[in-house]
């Protein structure tokens, strides 16, 4: 950082960004209250700093050139470090003031978040926090640039050391199916060989925790009926029809499902990704967000883990 900023101006590092986000150097011109000569001049200015050209530019507008998509990596980083700063100071100065955002999986959503917000808006609540609902990997360059505070949901099994990694809780799946689902008495994967399924995609892989199941039993795969992108529209879809679906056992002990979705109680185990909690290893959080991180440790300590049939063990995979 310090070696760009010797090379540049912060003004030329704000105008890039904003060309950038805005598409045009008229739009950023725009957006800023600024003369366009003069951000494009402070554009060039910096491409003759860098020795390299940042855009390509044409008549319906600019894009940028791929060491100008690294280089615009880096610099939104910056742009969240010095915003973090300035909030942490306010923070340590007690006016409680600037933003957190956090990206969380639907498992941390539904179990973890509805009480650690509860807490935060209470301590912090002038502190705007965003909550982006997303999986590591669509997240992951984000949160390493410093955009997003943490991460809340599953993670893969090898992770960059640029990241700390806590587990906050083991998890399991469930099937489901609607209230008085002709196989809601079904007590094992082979009595579900014959039933339509839907599957939920993440990150652009579909059902492939159903089909791990049902392979590792020896059953044939079932191929989903329905794909969805949502817990909402998976909810739609399952209530009004006779697919199933497998699920974290979290969303069928959520309030907002147990009147509408219905475990089927087969006796074979579906261990789920455990939850953890990512943030990156080099730099701190703000203290609102280093609060908000401490609610949902809160919130896991206090999960009442499932019982009844049927009993799902902890997953023994590794964070």
């Amino acid at each position: 950082m310090n070696q760009l900023l010797s090379i540049t101006k912060l003004s030329a590092l704000r105008d890039f960004l904003e060309v950038v986000e805005r598409g045009s150097l008229r739009a950023a011109a725009r957006q800023l209250g600024t003369a366009q000569p003069t951000i494009s001049r402070n554009i060039r200015e910096l491409e003759r700093k860098l020795d390299l050209e940042l855009f390509e530019r044409s008549a319906t507008g600019t894009q940028l050139t791929e060491l100008g998509k690294v280089f615009y990596g880096r610099v939104k980083g910056v742009q969240a470090e010095l915003q973090r700063a300035h909030d942490e100071l306010e923070q340590l100065r007690g006016n409680g003031q600037g933003s957190v955002r956090v990206a969380l999986s639907s498992v941390a959503q539904i179990t973890l978040l509805p009480g650690a917000m509860a807490a935060f808006r209470k301590r912090y609540p002038k502190v705007k926090l965003e909550i982006i609902d997303g999986m590591f990997a669509r997240i992951e360059s984000e949160l390493r640039n410093g955009v997003i505070d943490c991460y809340v949901g599953p993670v893969p099994q090898q992770i960059s050391s640029d990241f700390r990694v806590e587990k906050l809780f083991d998890s399991s799946h469930v099937i489901v199916g609607r209230k008085n689902h002709p196989l809601a008495r079904a007590r094992s994967l082979s009595d579900l060989a014959e039933a339509e399924w839907a599957s939920i995609v993440i990150s652009g892989s579909v059902g492939s925790d159903l089909a791990a199941l049902f392979a590792h039993h020896g059953l044939p795969v079932p191929q989903p009926a329905v794909k969805v992108h949502s817990a909402l529209s998976m909810m739609l879809v399952v209530f009004q029809s006779d697919l199933l679906m497998l699920v974290p056992l979290s969303w069928v002990q959520s309030p907002l499902w147990t009147d509408t979705l219905v475990p089927i109680p087969i006796d074979e185990i579906a261990p789920a990704p455990a939850i953890c909690m990512v943030r990156r290893s080099a730099l701190p959080l703000t203290p609102a967000a280093e609060h908000f991180c401490d609610m949902m440790r809160r919130g896991a300590s206090h999960l009442d883990l499932p019982t009844g049939k049927p009993a799902p063990r902890r997953s023994t995979k590794k964070s």
